[in-house]
């Protein structure tokens, strides 16, 4: 069976590589002092590369504190797509941004990302069931934002962690959100053009969601390579075959990691299990039998995706899920 699972960060040389000396890149007008230490980075691992802890139903997640008391999104989350990078002018060959579009246009409010709204902060670390303590994380309609194509100049070849969270509090200017409650319920989705993504994309990993400190407030961001590049590395043809199946990973990929910052905002402060895996990350690459990857429809389309972790699901023992309740 394929499946992937998070690399924890004291494995990942890549995230060990960025604290203090590349935090001293991120604009000075937004980014806080050059001490910071960007949270760790979450990533989806590529196919093939070990066996996945926890999708046969483990250990739940619990909830971490939080970062100031925010460990979910509440209320009326959005997600603001960016094309960074005069790359993108043009080119576009496997037509992801209209896809990506269409997906987060129609996810909200799914049965699929229903799963998150069982998980809460304002509860006690340690806590694996909110009930109806807390604040919930939601699933409403309509948390597409906006779009916006930074690309009057090219973006960094292979930009570093540190260039993408200025590359996220740049666009947090840009849509006017600057303050940091106008943040706690946002995520940024940077997107790299076809072969101008970060080191190890499709080998190491095939997306990230991490989240930097700035004088908005914390952002919270994903790194979303241009996923068809890495091929069946990063999902090609995992739930579709032939023609239709080779732009799979991305809602596949491009899911999880919606999903995992919903629960998981400011990694890892949010909901995790003993081992360190998000939502997703415990049910990524499985494909047959409960919670297999599969095709959902929504009102802009039918997108293939992962399932999500839910801890009330089989009477609280926690299973991946591919609708909720």
């Amino acid at each position: 069976m394929k499946r992937i699972y998070l690399l924890m960060a004291a494995t990942l040389a890549f995230a060990l590589s960025i604290s203090i000396s590349l935090a001293s890149s991120t604009s000075p007008a937004h980014a806080s002092s050059n001490s910071e230490v960007l949270h760790s980075i979450r990533s989806m691992r590529v196919k093939n590369t070990a066996a996945c802890r926890n999708c046969a139903g483990s250990n739940n997640l619990s909830y971490h504190g939080g970062t100031g008391g925010v460990g979910v999104e509440t209320g009326a989350d959005k997600v603001y797509l960016i094309y960074w990078g005069s790359q993108w002018n043009n080119n576009d060959p496997s037509g992801e941004a209209a896809i990506q579009q269409n997906f987060f246009k129609g996810v909200g409010g799914s049965s699929w990302n229903n799963s998150v709204t069982q998980y809460c902060e304002g509860v006690s670390s340690g806590t694996v069931t909110c009930g109806s303590s807390g604040t919930h994380a939601t699933n409403p309609t309509g948390v597409f934002a906006g779009i916006w194509y930074d690309n009057a100049s090219a973006a960094p070849s292979k930009p570093s962690q540190s260039q993408l969270a200025s590359e996220a509090v740049k666009a947090a200017a840009h849509f006017g959100n600057t303050t940091a409650s106008s943040n706690k319920t946002v995520q940024y989705v940077i997107n790299t053009a076809t072969h101008n993504n970060a080191s190890g994309f499709g080998t190491q990993y095939c997306a990230w969601h991490s989240s930097t400190s700035s004088s908005y407030g914390n952002i919270a961001y994903t790194n979303m390579p241009y996923i068809t590049d890495a091929g069946a590395s990063c999902g090609a043809n995992f739930v579709n075959s032939g023609s239709a199946g080779l732009t799979d990973g991305i809602t596949i990929v491009g899911g999880h990691e919606f999903a995992e910052t919903e629960t998981d905002i400011y990694p890892s402060t949010g909901w995790i299990d003993g081992s360190g895996s998000e939502n997703g990350d415990k049910c990524a690459w499985i494909s047959s039998g409960q919670g297999a990857s599969a095709n959902i429809t929504l009102s802009t389309g039918t997108f293939p995706v992962q399932s999500l972790w839910s801890n009330a699901f089989n009477n609280n023992a926690g299973g991946c899920v591919i609708s909720y309740p």
